[in-house]
């Protein structure tokens, strides 16, 4: 991946009980790809020069506790996205400070079986989580089959983009029923 021009910041915590599994520095790197390739689709106050966001990579244990306190969920996920947008308005920036979006965490066990099952590597996965993750900060969801489908369709684009996947890769994502990636020119 080549090297990206500094027209924003990213101001990343990182914390992985795995350090070898993704390395910080790809991870930032995709991140600030990541954000700048979304900023013409973002609302206006989330669009800034500067974002801050955690991700941490946990087992399955802490996961299912963080499941169960926050999402009243039962055992591990694979990805829970914490944004500080969600309880309402984006709060104003000082100047110079940077955007705070949350916090990515993503269980490395939960993501292993799921690799396996989808036949790829646990770092396509782990990245492929990653992405998902930010998108929710960014208030992306998916309630139903079709908002799902878009939130897949823009996680491929952004995964294409940076390398991360090719079009082939597509029918390694879960199945849902019609095609999620209808809109998607894969010429």
């Amino acid at each position: 991946m080549a090297s990206l021009p500094q027209l924003l910041q990213v101001d990343l915590a990182w914390s992985s009980v795995c350090p070898d599994l993704l390395e910080q520095d790809m991870g930032h790197r995709l991140l600030h790809h990541w954000l700048l390739a979304l900023q013409p689709e973002l609302a206006p106050q989330q669009r800034s020069k500067a974002y801050s966001l955690g991700v941490t990579i946990t087992d399955d244990a802490t996961m299912a506790g963080l499941n169960q306190t926050w999402r009243q969920g039962h055992g591990a996920t694979d990805v829970l996205a914490f944004a500080s947008g969600q309880e309402g308005p984006w709060l104003a920036l000082e100047p110079g400070e940077p955007l705070e979006l949350g916090d990515v965490v993503i269980a490395w066990e939960t993501a292993e079986r799921q690799a396996k099952a989808s036949g790829w590597s646990l770092a396509q996965e782990v990245v492929w989580l990653l992405s998902h993750g930010l998108l929710h900060l960014l208030g992306w969801d998916h309630p139903d089959d079709a908002s799902l489908a878009a939130m897949l369709e823009r996680q491929i684009l952004l995964l294409e983009a940076t390398g991360q996947t090719t079009p082939q890769d597509r029918a390694k994502v879960w199945p849902l029923t019609g095609d999620p990636f209808a809109n998607h020119d894969s010429t």
